[in-house]
């Protein structure tokens, strides 16, 4: 019965990862490729991850498998959230059918910082 779970989790786990590797073929632009990337790998390693944990079921490799498991899906959103807010900062534009723009009018988020500055360069030249 072990040996079957950790073949689903493993073939779920590899599902997930040639998914994330299809949304970076498939995505129109930066900020959906790193959405899914993100979400998919996350998600697919940490079914790989189980299923390691359930192969070896020693105590030791399990504790270590668990906290990769944890700080994978503490850490992985985060620098996703990150990674995009820093190319949004440096200009890298949105796709053209975009509808919502949230970070445009974010007064905390810095983000116009770098719109205003060139929009002061442009007035400038």
């Amino acid at each position: 019965m072990t040996d079957i779970l950790i073949m689903i989790l493993s073939t779920i786990g590899a599902i997930f990862i040639l998914v994330a590797a299809f949304g970076i073929l498939k995505m129109p632009d930066f900020y959906s490729r790193l959405s899914v990337t993100i979400k998919a790998a996350t998600l697919g390693i940490g079914c790989i991850l189980m299923a390691v944990a359930m192969y070896f079921s020693e105590f030791s490799v399990t504790t270590k498998t668990i906290a990769i498991i944890f700080f994978l899906f503490i850490t992985s959103p985060v620098s996703g959230y990150l990674i995009g807010k820093v190319a949004y900062i440096n200009g890298t534009k949105l796709w053209k059918n975009t509808i919502i723009d949230e970070m445009n009018k974010d007064e905390d988020s810095f983000c116009t910082t770098v719109k205003d500055q060139e929009e002061e360069e442009k007035k400038i030249n």
